[in-house]
């Protein structure tokens, strides 16, 4: 049987004595599960602190998944990397810079992150949480331009599809976005596998190079343990748990075609005040489609950051409430399982 999971995405805290309060919190209220961000600016200043909020986190009996949080360009925070490597920006078809994004097939990004992953295992950080792996694109004027077509990617492009790369995507642009990501990950994955780290990804739903509709080949890598999605609701106008529902049942159908785990995430941050119990209704939809790892994003309506909830104690409170409702539905189910199984009838 596969057990519950709920959890939340922390970040914005490295006081270890704060922390513990937060910790404390989240494991008195039905949480087990606990997403840190490890930034460029934690590995370079906060890493020994890390390692404490790791180990912290397993002493309340919840797992730490360690997410690469802006480890080449957002979603997160920004690295570093690109003051040391210019030259391996991200280049957007009509020749303008991606001022934030590194490039996926530069050698020197692929060997950084390789150094990211060792600091993930001197943290002991046991999965890693590989957060919206994307290309960005972009629409002026009505036609799209898209990424990376540097020269290390027009080089890799031109020896696969004999012509030059073009303003304007098609379809073998379109495959070979898919390659870049699919290949990245299949690279760095592996290494960390290698390190006995397991390996968790989560893809939007809209179009960014990878996303459900086109998650085949990135599901197929064996490096790769755990697929998940975010169908945040909020701003779209829908009813959020029918939102919820079907984003989560299209999610768990990718994964168990391809013999994978999931993660599905409920949205806690950007909350009008009085859309609070909207979050009671999406966990309750995400569980009703058959989720079992569920994750909030994030702690405390993620008050530490700008896009915060608009009040973050009710969100917070509505959260745990909305955990508690499904532990207490997951608790029944298993004892009435076992009470069938025992022929007891009360």
């Amino acid at each position: 049987m596969r057990r519950l999971k709920t959890g939340y995405a922390y970040h914005g805290n490295r006081m270890p004595q704060h922390v513990e309060t937060d910790l404390r919190d989240m494991a008195a209220h039905d949480t087990n599960l606990v997403v840190h961000m490890l930034s460029h600016t934690d590995w370079d200043r906060h890493l020994n602190v890390m390692k404490e909020i790791v180990a912290m986190t397993e002493g309340y009996g919840m797992e730490a998944w360690i997410d690469n949080w802006g480890i080449g360009g957002p979603p997160g925070d920004k690295d570093h990397f690109l003051a040391y490597h210019p030259e391996a920006h991200m280049i957007y078809s009509d020749g303008s810079l991606a001022p934030v994004h590194a490039c996926l097939n530069h050698p020197a990004f692929r060997q950084f992150t390789k150094e990211w992953v060792d600091a993930v295992a001197y943290i002991g950080g046991k999965k890693i949480f590989w957060d919206e792996p994307h290309l960005p694109k972009q629409h002026p004027d009505g036609g799209d331009i898209y990424t990376c077509t540097c020269p290390v990617c027009r080089k890799i492009f031109k020896e696969r599809y004999g012509y030059d790369m073009p303003l304007h995507p098609n379809a073998d642009v379109e495959a070979f976005r898919t390659d870049t990501i699919v290949d990245y990950f299949s690279e760095v994955t592996e290494y960390a596998a290698k390190k006995g780290i397991e390996n968790a990804v989560c893809v939007m739903l809209g179009d960014h190079g990878v996303n459900l509709d086109s998650i085949d080949r990135l599901c197929s890598l064996p490096s790769l343990q755990d697929v998940g999605s975010d169908p945040y609701w909020l701003g779209s106008g829908v009813d959020p748990y029918e939102f919820v529902y079907k984003g989560a049942r299209r999610n768990i159908e990718v994964s168990e075609k391809f013999g994978k785990e999931h993660n599905i995430w409920i949205q806690t941050y950007k909350n009008p005040v009085g859309s609070e119990e909207e979050i009671i209704a999406a966990t309750e939809a995400a569980y009703d489609a058959g989720a079992r790892t569920i994750i909030a994003w994030g702690y405390y309506g993620s008050t530490s950051n700008d896009y915060r909830a608009k009040n973050p104690e009710v969100v917070r409170a509505k959260t745990a409430e909305a955990f508690r409702r499904i532990w207490d539905r997951e608790r029944d189910r298993v004892i009435q399982e076992s009470r069938a199984r025992l022929g007891i009838t009360v």
